[in-house]
């Protein structure tokens, strides 16, 4: 299941410093504008305690196989970015292709490091960037509601009149400035009409507070006006500092990574926090599978029942489902294995309709 998250912000607010320290891909970074043309793209291991402790049950042969997630950074936008400024089309296009953003905000104070627009205002910097992409879905939305006029009238379209009312929502938004994610829909038909749509302003997004070494822990005034800035979207904010994360990641062992952080005053790494919240934005969800040969994660959507999580596995899985056999991770640990949650009970048998959950050790029947 290959689903992305975009690093987008202003030129040098820190992305492609952040992305180095996601991802063995390095992308350039330097103290100019447009130092990163392409979309850089790393696919990202997802950090999971609960397999290190499954590992220590099942000692598999072949080891431990965690989950992944693609993260995707996406060159720096500038004001006029939607009329093509700044190789603006290409940047917005790129955006278009993910199913989530990550939104970088420069939250220190460097005179050593050049700000696009001469002084450091976070706040100013996402409106920037909202204008941009608001400016672009409302070109989307009015083309759009044309089509579905005409369809309307014509025809008498069923569909094209709801899709109407949905643009007609998202016009009046966009137009006061709004980001599309802010318009409340009434039911689940306009919900699935909404995302035919494709708006840039209604991905999920997370706010990343890219602060100095002194504010990680605490946080600092910038931090708390985007908070402010933010605090009528449903989005989230993560503060890190890319700096100490860049250092953290040339440290070679586990151990003197930990040390690190507690001297700083951090129980986790910020990257980590961001890849598991990055994850979570996504609506990604984690089944595991537990043996002797390997334990590994298997990532799912949110909402997904037990033969479309077996066809995540394989195809075949999911045409010839039966039945799956789930164990809680809570008991799995507990008891110590599967032998000793069958024994225990513990083990249970589920149908077609089994909403599958965050953290199931599952096994699959299946008959093709």
């Amino acid at each position: 299941m290959s689903l992305q998250c975009g690093i987008v912000g202003l030129p040098n607010v820190g992305k492609s410093t952040l992305f180095n320290c996601l991802s063995n891909a390095k992308a350039q970074s330097a103290n100019f504008p447009f130092c990163t043309i392409e979309p850089n793209v790393g696919v990202i291991t997802v950090p999971d305690e609960r397999l290190i402790k499954l590992g220590e049950i099942c000692h598999p042969e072949r080891g431990v196989i965690p989950t992944t997630v693609e993260i995707v950074d996406i060159a720096g936008l500038v004001k006029g970015a939607s009329k093509g400024e700044g190789l603006g089309n290409k940047f917005l296009a790129n955006i278009r292709e993910t199913d989530a953003i990550i939104h970088v905000l420069r939250c220190f104070d460097d005179e050593n490091v050049v700000h696009v627009d001469g002084s450091v205002n976070p706040v100013r910097d996402k409106e920037i960037i909202d204008a941009e992409l608001q400016l672009k879905d409302l070109e989307t939305v009015e083309a759009r509601i044309q089509k579905c006029e005409k369809a309307a009238k014509a025809g008498g379209d069923k569909q094209a009149k709801l899709q109407l009312e949905v643009l007609v929502k998202y016009r009046e938004a966009l137009s006061q400035g709004k980001n599309a994610r802010t318009v409340e829909l009434d039911n689940k038909e306009e919900e699935a009409a909404a995302r035919d749509l494709f708006l840039l302003t209604n991905k999920p997004v997370m706010y990343i507070c890219n602060v100095d070494e002194g504010s990680a822990v605490t946080g600092n005034a910038y931090v708390e006006q985007v908070k402010d800035a933010v605090k009528d979207e449903d989005a989230q904010v993560l503060v890190l500092a890319a700096k100490i994360e860049s250092e953290i990641a040339e440290l070679e062992s586990y151990e003197e990574r930990q040390m690190f952080l507690e001297e700083i005053g951090l129980e986790e790494s910020g990257v980590n926090r961001l890849i598991k919240a990055a994850y979570a934005l996504l609506k990604l969800r984690t089944f595991l599978t537990a043996g002797s040969d390997e334990v590994r994660a298997w990532t799912f959507r949110e909402g997904m029942k037990a033969p479309q999580c077996a066809g995540v596995i394989h195809t075949d899985f999911e045409r010839g489902f039966i039945r799956a056999e789930v164990i809680k991770y809570d008991d799995f640990v507990a008891l110590g294995g599967e032998a000793q949650c069958r024994a225990a009970g513990k083990l249970g048998i589920e149908g077609k309709d089994y909403l599958v959950q965050d953290g199931d050790i599952m096994h699959f029947l299946f008959n093709v």
